[in-house]
């Protein structure tokens, strides 16, 4: 999005990325964390992945389209001294909307790959876990 609207890389652009790598970040978690509960009760890896991208579906995209949309002023630099903060506003749209993609399509597959040699249990350590193979 930088490149596009030719803003300079700086101090707001990089808060920017942040930003949406924060954002991207968690739902990505949630997406594995949904696929692998889905994995764990018995399905193969390929339909833990699509279950998961279908279920969170909704969630990312609104979670996305609400900072776009909370972020489309702040890029359209509309009013006196504006342009200082207008790197931030794009670096977000820009990486949320290349990071939401990459969530619902990109990540399931990778998902799939990895967890074709994966076993089904717990790979937990914690004695305290109820799953886990170590449980005291």
């Amino acid at each position: 999005m930088l490149l596009v609207t030719r803003t300079t890389i700086n101090v707001q652009s990089f808060m920017g990325a942040i930003m949406a790598v924060g954002v991207a970040v968690a739902n990505a978690i949630l997406l594995v964390t949904f696929a692998e509960q889905t994995r764990q009760r018995g399905d193969k890896h390929v339909e833990p992945a699509i279950a998961a991208a279908q279920a969170r579906m909704r969630p990312v995209l609104m979670t996305s389209a609400a900072m776009i949309a909370g972020m489309t002023p702040m890029a359209l630099a509309i009013g006196e001294g504006a342009e200082a903060t207008a790197p931030l506003g794009r670096a977000v749209i820009g990486g949320l909307a290349a990071a939401t993609i990459a969530t619902l399509f990109v990540l399931p597959s990778v998902y799939s790959i990895v967890q074709q040699s994966a076993r089904r249990g717990s790979a937990s350590l914690d004695p305290d876990d109820p799953e886990s193979e170590y449980r005291a």
